[in-house]
């Protein structure tokens, strides 16, 4: 078992345990549900911060048994939870496994990213973890000569990123796990992910990118690793985009053929 659903499942127990124990000193007596609900909220969320799970863990763990007691007491029908489920489902297809949330990039970052990139008449770009398309129809507009790949594995994500890509030409939507995907064909890999998966997409990038190619990370820094630069976004959440270049020193197994790369 992955071991972020091990601490989300003790950060639970502990609670329980805590607010039982607490429980039977009698000083919970007179709460209503509700209450009580919130409390092994605020517990869980106490334990998976000391556990040092993941922000959106914590989130979840505050808001999980409230929503269980409302929408146990709302009477709502049984299909409603099927359908809520379906629909998380498509949503969040693979972040238990990936522990990538669904991030979207802002026109702003995008803007920013163009403007600092060189114009040349072809680039070949990947966007892995593209969600709802909203990098990939952006830079598709602001760089028409240029080639945008999105890569999502999520359903609904992927069906809202083709709809809105539709009619794109130089724009290609794909549903598939972009760790089976090869980078050796792109110039700038772009990715909004999240700190977790951060060194080993790098690991990726070496052996997979030619050298002189560029990974762009939103937000999240590949640990240990010094960005050839920093690009600072002026946008409401300060966002830094950090820019790794692919050397011959660095570089996998394209790291030979540097002199065939386009440079960005």
């Amino acid at each position: 078992m992955p071991a972020h659903l091990v601490k989300a499942l003790l950060a639970q127990a502990a609670a329980f345990l805590a607010l039982y124990s607490i429980g039977q000193s009698g000083l919970l007596a007179a709460l209503p549900l509700i209450a009580l609900a919130a409390l092994q909220g605020v517990l869980a969320a106490a334990f998976a911060t000391l556990l040092r799970s993941a922000r959106w863990w914590v989130l979840i763990h505050l808001a999980f048994c409230p929503a269980l007691v409302i929408a146990r007491t709302a009477g709502l029908p049984g299909w409603i939870y099927g359908l809520a489920f379906a629909g998380l489902a498509g949503v969040y297809w693979s972040t238990f496994r990936t522990q990538v949330p669904l991030f979207l990039s802002n026109h702003v970052t995008v803007h920013r990213l163009a403007a600092s990139l060189p114009v040349r008449a072809s680039q070949r770009v990947l966007d892995v973890g593209s969600g709802t398309g909203s990098f990939v129809r952006r830079l598709a507009r602001l760089r028409p000569q240029w080639q945008i790949r999105g890569i999502e594995t999520a359903p609904v994500p992927y069906l809202v990123s083709s709809l809105r890509t539709r009619g794109q030409a130089n724009v290609r939507m794909q549903r598939e796990d972009f760790w089976q995907h090869d980078l050796s064909g792109y110039d700038i890999v772009y990715a909004f992910l999240s700190p977790v998966p951060m060194r080993m997409l790098w690991r990726k990038a070496l052996r997979e990118m030619r050298a002189g190619t560029l990974l762009v990370s939103n937000t999240f820094e590949v640990p240990g690793v010094e960005p050839e630069r920093i690009i600072q976004v002026d946008d409401k959440r300060h966002t830094r985009l950090y820019c790794y270049r692919v050397t011959p020193r660095t570089g996998g197994r394209h790291a030979d053929t540097a002199q065939k790369s386009t440079s960005v």
